[in-house]
């Protein structure tokens, strides 16, 4: 049993349906609702302080003294710690425990998100903001906690809930930082979420189950160090494209220190005794489809989340409504209801029919609502359409890829494959709102206001990148693992002869 018989229980049938002894009693005892409470308000805090400071960069800018490239910092070094803590978390999770990692990366988030809403200081809000990234723990440690306490036939809607709060709460946190700036002071875009931290992080330390580790072994440092250094240059020159040049000799060094690190990366990695991510694991049908889906979706949802509002804010002659930053966030509120619904339903789905038929409902969604704004957007109610639709494919999709992969690995490696999911997201998402910001950019007017044009441009980009997904979705197993509603937890007796 190796590393499964180290948690104190096998790992038997599929997609997470089994029994686990330990020092709570078995799992399919336990009632999930007080469980998913905690988790989703712990997400909920996370996703708000990802997505709150977003329309507040110009605020910023003002409040910190800083230059725009300054303020920009604010949401680049919480990308960047979030997407080396993501799937480092889910190894660790994996490794000392989930709960424990929970716990202490609940205490980061807290701490960081305290510093902020007392700073005044850019240098400090920076760091602050680090520190906040690597509460992006916080997910694959729950899909992990998720499927080790629930019965087989709740996991998919648990991780569908938690998926749902990683789509809702991002664009949730859009729409409130608006009547935020306009009421309060900047620091109130940190004081709220920090209730919901701290109270998640209290409910946690209760609630949470403290389960025994299913793997033994240690972290290889090295590739740690590796994988930090190769998303940090990916990510740096995304993200700093723009205002640097695509073409400058910065940017094409850090793309090109990227590929030099991945390389050393794949190369330790296969010399560990114990690797960080197992690359075994990724090449599994279920996950590299699922991830070449998330880069996708990533691409085409974070853009959405930028164009939707940008759209709102523009002025008429440029097929815009000249809305307010507050009044543009209003026309998210659809997305974040459609994604908890579809969330729920994905869910349902998944547990009937396995987790391909979700997302390839949620892609093709998606991609209409871009196609539908290509033409129809000359009045709110088309955009408000376009909302739905695309927060309907976003509560599809988020839920489908997280059960997917679920459904194609074993629960020791739940964690650090579900990291790497939600990392390809960050990945796409960050290249698409750039790429976004760039065309948009691209195309102003002699006036320096945005254009009709460059929004059909970042549009149909998305819609491209949406119908690929959809491709690629279609390519995942059909059902690489039986659907969870026929799964039924091995008695106790069982689990004790195969252990």
């Amino acid at each position: 049993m190796g590393a499964a018989g180290a948690g104190g229980g096998g790992d038997h049938g599929h997609g997470g349906a089994r029994v686990r002894q330990g020092s709570n009693g078995p799992s399919a005892e336990r009632r999930p609702g007080p469980l998913l409470a905690v988790l989703v308000l712990a997400g909920g805090g996370y996703s708000l302080v990802q997505s709150l400071v977003v329309p507040a960069l110009p605020t910023l800018q003002l409040r910190l003294h800083t230059s725009q490239t300054g303020a920009a910092w604010v949401f680049t070094a919480f990308l960047l710690a979030a997407a080396v803590a993501t799937p480092l978390a889910g190894r660790l999770g994996d490794m000392y425990g989930r709960r424990r990692i929970l716990l202490w990366t609940l205490a980061a988030l807290s701490a960081g998100i305290l510093v902020a809403a007392l700073t005044s200081s850019l240098a400090v809000m920076i760091a602050a903001r680090a520190l906040q990234g690597l509460g992006g723990a916080i997910f694959p440690v729950a899909f992990g906690i998720i499927r080790d306490e629930l019965d087989a036939e709740d996991v998919a809607r648990g991780t569908a809930w938690m998926s749902a709060v990683l789509g809702a709460g991002g664009v949730l946190g859009i729409v409130l930082a608006g009547p935020i700036l306009e009421h309060l002071s900047y620091h109130w875009l940190f004081w709220i979420p920090l209730a919901v931290t701290v109270g998640s992080a209290a409910a946690a330390f209760l609630v949470v189950p403290d389960r025994r580790a299913e793997r033994s072994g240690g972290v290889s440092y090295v590739s740690a160090a590796l994988l930090g250094g190769w998303l940090i240059c990916l990510l740096l020159g995304v993200s700093e494209g723009p205002a640097w040049g695509w073409s400058s000799g910065r940017v094409a060094g850090l793309f090109a220190g990227a590929v030099v690190l991945v390389l050393a990366w794949i190369g330790a990695e296969h010399r560990a005794r114990t690797p960080l991510v197992d690359l075994a694991m990724l090449r599994g049908r279920g996950v590299w489809t699922t991830n070449v889906v998330a880069v996708l979706v990533g691409w085409g949802m974070y853009s959405g989340f930028v164009l939707v509002p940008e759209h709102a804010e523009a002025p008429v002659s440029a097929g815009g409504f000249g809305a307010s930053v507050a009044a543009a966030g209003l026309y998210l509120v659809p997305w974040t209801f459609a994604v908890a619904l579809a969330s729920a339903a994905s869910g349902r789905l998944s547990a009937l029919f396995g987790s391909r038929m979700p997302l390839i409902i949620g892609c093709a969604i998606s991609t209409a609502g871009f196609v539908w704004l290509l033409d129809q957007h000359q009045h709110p109610w088309q955009v408000i359409v376009a909302s739905s639709a695309l927060g309907a494919g976003t509560g599809f999709a988020f839920a489908s890829m997280v059960n997917l992969v679920i459904e194609s690995v074993g629960s020791e490696q739940t964690g650090v494959a579900t990291g790497v999911n939600i990392l390809m997201r960050t990945v796409g998402g960050a290249v698409g709102t750039q790429v976004a910001a760039t065309v948009l950019a691209a195309t102003l007017a002699g006036d320096g206001t945005t254009t009709h044009r460059g929004f059909a441009i970042a549009f149909a980009i998305g819609a491209v990148m949406l119908a690929l997904a959809t491709l690629a979705a279609l390519a995942a197993p059909r059902d690489s693992r039986a659907p969870q509603r026929r799964l039924r937890p091995i008695p106790a007796q069982c689990a004790d002869q195969h252990s």
